[in-house]
């Protein structure tokens, strides 16, 4: 996946995030919604993570090419 096509799908996933979180303003969200939007939230940030791997890669002179996606307990666990 190159940069334009993770940035897309951040697009994509910040956008069902959204969706989910004004669709059911009030009322709550189902366990499957709760369970889906955690899904989403995880996928976000590994996809940011993977994003900022290829720029610093990038900004060394290393193929951006060889970052991969990180795993749900790292990009999880970052302090913000």
């Amino acid at each position: 996946m190159d940069d334009v096509e993770i940035v897309h799908r951040i697009s994509e996933l910040a956008d069902e995030e959204h969706q989910l979180e004004r669709s059911h303003t009030g009322e709550g969200l189902t366990d499957e919604q709760k369970d889906r939007l955690r899904s989403v939230e995880v996928a976000l940030d590994q996809c940011w993570d993977l994003l900022r791997q290829r720029r610093s890669r990038r900004e060394v002179g290393q193929n951006p090419d060889e970052a991969t996606v990180r795993p749900e307990g790292v990009v999880e666990g970052y302090q913000q």
